[in-house]
């Protein structure tokens, strides 16, 4: 028998093929110049890319910066560290 799912009700394979997520946080202690050029340096993102990401940890207080495999953002994460910038990683909430 096939269950049918409520409105708002989610699969198991959804909530398995859901991604994560990479997110940095504002802090007070980084230049916004520098978090731009760590998202060029770490994720290859152009210039203008990189500096709206940045504005949005600055006026948000977040930004998603990849998405992929629990293991590709645990990389993600331990490289922002290593430079010095806030992350951390999640699930994607948006299914």
């Amino acid at each position: 028998m096939v269950k049918t799912l409520s409105k708002g009700e989610v699969s198991v394979s959804e909530l398995i093929d859901r991604p994560w997520i990479t997110i940095v946080w504002d802090d007070p202690v980084n230049l916004m110049n520098y978090v731009t050029h760590v998202f060029i340096k770490l994720f290859g993102f152009s210039k203008e890319r990189a500096h709206e990401l940045m504005m949005q940890v600055h006026n948000e207080g977040r930004a998603v910066v990849s998405t992929g495999t629990r293991e590709e953002m645990e990389r993600d994460v331990q490289r922002l560290h290593e430079h010095g910038l806030w992350a951390t990683l999640q699930r994607d909430d948006k299914i």
